[in-house]
């Protein structure tokens, strides 16, 4: 009975967090008013039939769920920052609370409010800034005076692309900005070096050891991995990495996770319980198995604190703090129980840690061992086959459970995830990830012992990159991962139950019918258009842009967005991910209009992850935009070829541009795509006088659809190229509040005088129009479709104002998280 409560109570924090809004105030009060008596008295009334009392408990402990995650998430939306404060100067006084994550030109934060200086306008308590220029002497727990330009959390909106505001709620940011530090302002106040208080203190003490690891860890290969099983400081793991880890499935293994946690626990148990047996007077006190699990217990705690008590953290203490009590006590409790108990404590501290992948792997995971290990005695004589074919059946049984998962997370199954596990698991558990702690351990100790830590790490970085090297191997087969669609819930649901099927002990009737319900999932179509259909997608990807063109069976890009810092880009974090999720794994071609960095950067991403057919720029061939090797056709006015029942033609730039030293921008590679009666112009950042040498060399240009050049800069969109072209639609791919102003006011004006509907991805999210063979045509924003109680609804904003020390927006803007989406 107590299980099916606290799943119920999950089930309600999960249903809550679906919502597109959250309930009144009043609805949320007569909720728990109805549901807590209703809880009680099923709990308690032992008369009643089982079914109904198991149904109205269910009911209820779900209702109390949902109630509670609504009360707890109204309370913390009320704080986000008015429309009205976006873009200003405002002067505030705080403490930095996080661990500082060094960027490009400075220094990200999470800042704790404790004075608004500036009158009559509502701060929330906790901010993530960026100082940019300087702030490289930031440290947990200072005291600061600043002058910060905020904004409300906003970030890309794409099918299957991670949800950056989720993550912001999640963390209580409600707001993101950057300390104002140019000439013209005031000077950041340092006001005080520490404020002792425990989360500060902890932060602080991981600063200063990241400080001394990183000195040690900067001249191996595999250092910032080493520095994530320490410190859980996943940041300095390049994309490039993380796609190698994705490939492989051991994604999961690279960061402080529950299995960690447990190994150390219990490493920490068996050490201090085997010193504690040879101690008389100890003895006395305690039984040695008593005081081996404290000690567990302890040092399981300190290690998540050391880690930054993320998700799997959390899950791993709490139900080892369960199991612990319940021995200490004397009481039974069912593995099941426990961590059934665990999920529901870390919904009550966090009911938005349903929104993390994390949540979901970590106790996927664990519940999977759950169900191969619970029931099962061992054989009496033969404990080491008993272990040996136990750990053999939990790594099957979390492979297979995590299954479902990946492919609903994250859209793409890999092949050679069992043998890549079965090979890492132990070689990072048990020998890497203790070589990284000891030599951690040692590197605070005065300098010569510390100079010992040196051989340790020395020692795992070489381990690990063993393992990095047949990782790569097993990961560079064509077969190695595959994308795999979005399929529907009902599917999932049935994988789920194939896998517990297949799991189930031996002698169950028909463990083979569990094959047969996992195989729907993997083979479920992927959406197409259909025959003579054209879908056109205009990716969220912030300041820059990427689109996607596609029929039944040819799928083209044309740009692939911005790059955000040296380690992310639009490609890894934005193109791939909807590809996956859409079920593509090939590209026909790739065109990139031109050099600058919000239409190239995600190229290179792209080019080393899936295979593309064929590659056309303006970008000279062996530029690094592109990667290494790729052949390269040039763009050139005249070029006209056929894909399947695509058809294409260049228009811009001429051969004699070529030969001219031309700006970026003029060299865009401007490119009509017709498909039927429907033409689309794709046109790059292309200035309004080459629209007009354009419109000269095609003076009968007529299309249905338009990119608005330079994403509706002032500069292009001249009022001749509206009125010929005599399009329907266009789209302006810009970021949020961005420093250009793009799209102009001006630029939307005429626009809409020329009966042309210009959407922008800033305020819609990724956009997709669906041309139809009939000639009708639909159009859908994700900002609507995918909807939820915390996303941003931006109404109509004011132009920006550029300022010399602004941060670029591929920096303010990033839609990719601080920290890497790769869940422990």
């Amino acid at each position: 009975m107590l299980l099916s409560a606290l799943v119920a109570f999950v089930a309600g924090v999960c249903v809550l967090q679906l919502q597109a809004a959250l309930p009144s105030v009043l609805q949320i009060v007569l909720l728990m008013a109805i549901a807590l008596p209703v809880a009680i008295v099923a709990a308690a009334w032992k008369d009643a039939r089982p079914v109904l009392r198991l149904g109205a408990l269910l009911a209820a402990c779900g209702a109390l769920g949902f109630a509670y995650a609504a009360a707890q998430s109204t309370l913390r939306i009320g704080e986000e920052l008015s429309f009205a404060d976006e873009g200003r100067d405002l002067a505030v006084i705080g403490v930095v609370a996080s661990l500082p994550a060094r960027a490009e030109r400075g220094v990200r934060f999470e800042f704790d409010v404790e004075r608004v200086l500036t009158p009559d306008v509502r701060v929330p308590r906790r901010l993530l800034l960026g100082w940019y220029n300087g702030g490289f002497d930031v440290q947990p727990g200072q005291r600061w005076s600043f002058t910060v330009r905020l904004r409300r959390p906003h970030g890309a909106m794409n099918p299957g692309g991670f949800d950056l505001e989720a993550w912001m709620l999640e963390r209580n940011l409600r707001a993101t900005g950057y300390v104002r530090s140019g000439p013209r302002d005031p000077s950041p106040d340092r006001l005080d070096a520490m404020i002792w208080r425990p989360g500060y203190a902890v932060e602080r003490a991981r600063s200063g050891l990241r400080e001394r690891l990183q000195s040690s860890l900067a001249d191996k290969r595999h250092g910032g991995v080493l520095l994530a099983l320490v410190l859980g400081d996943q940041r300095a793991i390049g994309d490039e990495d993380w796609t190698l880890f994705n490939r492989t499935g051991i994604a999961h293994l690279v960061s402080i996770s529950g299995l960690h946690i447990t190994m150390i626990a219990s490493l920490a148990g068996l050490v201090v319980g085997a010193l504690w047996r040879r101690i008389p007077a100890l003895l006395v006190r305690s039984a040695a198995q008593t005081a081996g699990i404290v000690a567990g217990l302890i040092f399981a705690l300190l290690y998540a604190l050391l880690a930054g008590w993320g998700i799997p953290a959390q899950r791993t203490v709490l139900m080892l703090a369960t199991v612990a009590a319940a021995w200490l006590t004397g009481s039974r409790i069912g593995l099941a129980t426990a961590l059934a108990l665990a999920a529901a404590l870390v919904c009550l501290i966090e009911p938005w840690a349903v929104l993390a992948p994390g949540f979901w792997l970590s106790f996927g995971a664990v519940a999977a061992i759950v169900w191969v290990v619970q029931g099962r005695p061992p054989a009496p004589g033969h404990r080491w086959k008993y272990g040996m074919l136990t750990a053999a059946r939990v790594q099957i049984a979390v492979t297979l459970a995590l299954v479902p998962a990946s492919i609903v997370l994250f859209h793409q199954l890999s092949v050679v995830s069992p043998l890549a596990n079965a090979i890492a698991i132990p070689i990072v558990s048990w020998a890497v990830t203790p070589l990284a702690l000891i030599g951690a351990a040692l590197a605070t100790l005065p300098a010569p012992i510390a100079a010992v830590a040196e051989l340790f790490f020395l020692a795992a970085n070489g381990m690990f990159g063993v393992l990095a090297g047949l990782l790569a191997w097993l990961s560079s087969f064509s077969w190695a991962t595959h994308p795999v669609a979005d399929p529907p819930i009902a599917l999932v649901a049935l994988a789920l139950i194939g896998v517990a099927w297949l799991l189930t002990p031996p002698g169950w009737p028909l463990r083979a019918v569990g094959l047969l319900a996992l195989l729907p999932v993997f083979v479920w179509p992927a959406t197409r258009p259909g025959d003579g259909d054209l879908w056109v997608t205009a990716f969220d990807v912030g300041q820059g842009s990427a689109l996607l063109v596609e029929t039944r069976d040819r799928a083209w890009l044309y740009d692939a967005g911005p790059r955000y810092s040296n380690e992310s880009d639009a490609g890894e974090r934005v193109i791939l991910p909807y590809l996956r999720y859409r079920g593509i794994g090939r590209l026909d071609g790739l065109i990139v209009s031109h050099l600058d960095s919000d239409h190239s950067g995600g190229a290179a991403s792209l080019l080393r992850a899936l295979a593309v057919e064929r590659v056309i720029s303006s970008i000279p061939y062996g530029h690094p935009a592109l990667g290494q090797g790729a052949a390269v056709e040039r763009c050139e006015a005249g070029m006209a070829w056929k894909s399947g029942a695509l058809a294409f033609i260049v228009l811009h730039p001429h051969s004699a541009d070529y030969a001219r030293r031309r700006s970026s921008n003029a060299m865009s590679c401007v490119i009509a795509v017709t498909l039927g009666s429907t033409r689309l112009l794709l046109t790059g950042d292309v200035p309004a006088a080459d629209e007009t040498a354009l419109l000269a060399r095609e003076p009968g240009l007529r299309v249905a659809w338009l990119a608005a050049p330079h994403h509706g800069s002032r500069t292009s969109s001249s009022k001749t190229l509206l009125q010929t072209l005599g399009a329907t639609w266009a789209v302006a791919q810009a970021g949020y509040r961005n420093r250009f102003g793009h799209p102009d006011a001006g630029v939307m004006e005429r626009y809409r005088a020329h009966r042309i509907l210009l959407l922008r991805t800033d305020h819609a999210g990724a956009l997709q129009w669906r041309f139809a063979r009939d000639g009708s045509t639909t159009v859908s924003a994700w900002r609507s479709v995918a909807v939820r109680y915390w996303h941003n609804r931006p109404g109509p904003l004011p132009s920006a104002t550029a300022e010399e020390d602004e941060p670029p927006d591929g920096i303010d803007s990033n839609p990719a998280p601080p920290e890497p989406f790769f869940p422990g």
